[in-house]
């Protein structure tokens, strides 16, 4: 066991150390009065440290700090640089669009090849471009209720899907309710949106019978609660049920394109009827997509032709813009490769063995999830099997303490929980800093 007295003396050392050795990124931060909270975005609050360190620039899987400090990048934008920062290619392929123009509200000529890529890599034959995976999820939602005739969705506990209303539905000791930490939300979620565990056969089994559910929403692998892994044969009889009931199977692969090439449904099936992608679709300039099979393509425009002329409802003036198509045109073509994966996976592997190591070392009550090139140590003995279980699991008070300490050491985790990406630029003696460092951490807390 770790004595809270080691970790809050831990914590308030390493606070300390972070002050002083930020005191660029301290500046900057303390003279943004013109930001609220002094951020551009209040997300950028969430990192463990006492203000956030500034970035000056990425370059791989390398970030330098205001202040100078090279950090071993395993938060990669929060999977937006999964591919590493500024490949080469993207870099190349974006200054030449720059000077061509960047949004028209026209197609352009990189624009068929790229839908053949996104085909061939996905294995889906139709898509639409969007600016976020946000704004992707509420176009598929819509698109799905519009095809059923159905107004419900089912989400799992726990779930992410964005900037999106409709999934912000959360179970509390088994009670569905309106997630308590959303701004402003006046609408009453729970007549349209049923929430339940991930992994529940009956649960999922008894809400899709009633045959009122346009359609599923989900991770095929839940990232944001921490990993939440299927059990064996869920994802299988959740496929077979919603084919049973006429319900539609929409995949959110936006963090799950880690898994492998193609993502997780191409790596372990089974396929949706609708896969959204994000974030890192464009090595990070803000685009999503979302593809469907040739049966809902036929739907759709059935639909489309039948509705009364004007807005429908879906999409943005900047979607698929010249810039977004460039983006993903030079990711897909030259970067996002079987080789890449082939790179990362490997790394992946590597970093597991040695977080595994650290942890039987030590005897720690900790384990370590893991799927394609996203890998996460969790402060508690067992996976957990659903929301509710990775909720309880959280030990945020360790988590920071140990990211803090990580952080000062040049190791960049994802913010929010001790996720780890593995690019196709990490090298071995980033992961091996990372273990030694975590190491360190966890023989200065168990003193």
């Amino acid at each position: 066991m770790i004595d809270p007295n080691t970790l809050y003396a831990l914590r308030a050392r390493e606070v300390a150390r972070f002050v002083e050795a930020n005191p660029k990124s301290k500046s900057c931060f303390d003279n943004s009065n013109g930001w609220f909270q002094r951020v551009p975005f209040h997300w950028m609050l969430d990192w463990p440290s006492p203000f956030p360190i500034v970035a000056a620039s990425a370059r791989g899987a390398t970030l330098t700090s205001l202040d100078g400090q090279p950090f071993d990048d395993f938060c990669l934008g929060d999977t937006a640089s999964m591919f590493g920062h500024s490949p080469p290619a993207l870099a190349a392929a974006l200054a030449d669009q720059a000077g061509r123009g960047l949004s028209y509200m026209l197609p352009t000529t990189k624009g068929p090849e790229l839908g053949d890529m996104l085909a061939r890599m996905f294995g889906l034959p139709h898509w639409q471009v969007t600016t976020t995976a946000s704004e992707a999820n509420r176009a598929v939602i819509r698109w799905c209720r519009g095809l059923t005739g159905r107004r419900k969705i089912l989400i799992f506990n726990g779930c992410y899907h964005g900037a999106v209303d409709d999934v912000f539905v959360d179970l509390r000791d088994g009670v569905a309710v309106n997630r308590p930490s959303l701004i402003g939300q006046v609408q009453d979620l729970l007549p349209t949106t049923v929430a339940i565990e991930f992994n529940d056969v009956a649960a999922l089994e008894t809400a899709l019978r009633g045959g009122d559910i346009a359609c599923v929403l989900a991770e095929p692998v839940m990232t944001n609660i921490g990993m939440v892994r299927d059990a064996p044969g869920y994802l299988e009889t959740l496929r077979r049920l919603c084919s049973e009931t006429g319900t539609l199977l929409v995949f959110d692969e936006t963090h799950t394109i880690s898994s492998g090439y193609g993502g997780h449904s191409n790596r372990y099936g089974p396929m949706p009827d609708i896969m959204v992608i994000g974030k890192s679709i464009g090595g990070g300039v803000p685009c999503a997509v979302y593809g469907f099979t040739s049966e809902i393509s036929a739907h759709m425009e059935a639909l489309n032709k039948a509705r009364p002329a004007g807005h429908s409802g879906i999409g943005t003036t900047l979607s698929a813009n010249a810039l977004a198509i460039t983006a993903m045109h030079a990711m897909l073509g030259q970067v996002i490769t079987r080789e890449a994966y082939d790179h990362m996976l490997a790394m992946a592997d590597r970093l597991v063995l040695g977080l595994n190591k650290v942890i039987e070392t030590h005897r720690l009550p900790w384990h370590v999830s893991h799927v394609g090139a996203r890998v996460e140590f969790v402060c508690a003995p067992h996976p957990p099997g659903n929301g509710s279980e990775a909720r309880e699991a959280m030990d945020h008070a360790l988590e920071s303490a140990v990211h803090l300490y990580l952080t000062n050491r040049g190791i960049l985790l994802a913010p929010f929980h001790n996720m780890m990406l593995l690019s196709p630029v990490t090298q071995e003696a980033q992961i091996d800093r990372l273990l030694q460092a975590l190491d360190s951490c966890v023989g200065e807390l168990l003193e």
